[in-house]
């Protein structure tokens, strides 16, 4: 008994000391792997934030996204392939996000004067409206994370220099 129980304890001591050896290589990354965790950590607390700004609005997370897309592009038009292509959608699920911002009051497509077969998806005054609000607030949250995303970042980069 006494043997086994001296067996057992060796075989204990070589796998802690086994795995403290794959571990060291962890060590001497955990600078590395504390900054991105706090990085995405501050990304994560944003994005739980963003999507209560955006619930709260009426609209997806993604409808906020794409409406933020439109509003920030040139003269506040994007055709509907390039909106597909910009959040890696199909051309399909691209006319449905579009359809719910229409049938929201928020968006609305017209044919382009150029190529009648090109549809131009625009915000309504609603949907500006909108966009305006929520832009703001989701500034506001992210400035409120600017500490923790700036010290991880400045951790990040002093570890890949």
């Amino acid at each position: 008994m006494r043997l086994l129980a001296l067996a057992c304890n060796w075989q204990n001591f070589r796998m802690t000391k086994a795995s403290a050896r794959g571990r060291s290589s962890v060590v001497q990354n955990l600078d590395r792997i504390k900054g991105l965790s706090s990085f995405r950590y501050a990304l994560r607390r944003f994005l739980a934030a963003s999507e209560t700004i955006s619930r709260a609005a009426g609209v997806t997370q993604q409808q906020y996204q794409v409406m933020l897309a439109i509003a920030a592009s040139d003269n506040g038009m994007v055709s509907m392939s390039d909106l597909a292509e910009q959040f890696l959608l199909t051309p399909h699920a691209a006319v449905q996000m579009v359809n719910r911002l229409t049938a929201a009051g928020l968006a609305q497509r017209t044919s382009s004067d150029a190529d009648r077969r090109v549809v131009i998806v625009t915000l309504t005054d609603r949907g500006l409206t909108l966009i305006d609000s929520l832009s703001a607030q989701h500034l506001d949250e992210m400035l409120r994370q600017e500490p923790q995303l700036r010290r991880s970042l400045n951790k990040l980069r002093r570890l890949a220099d």
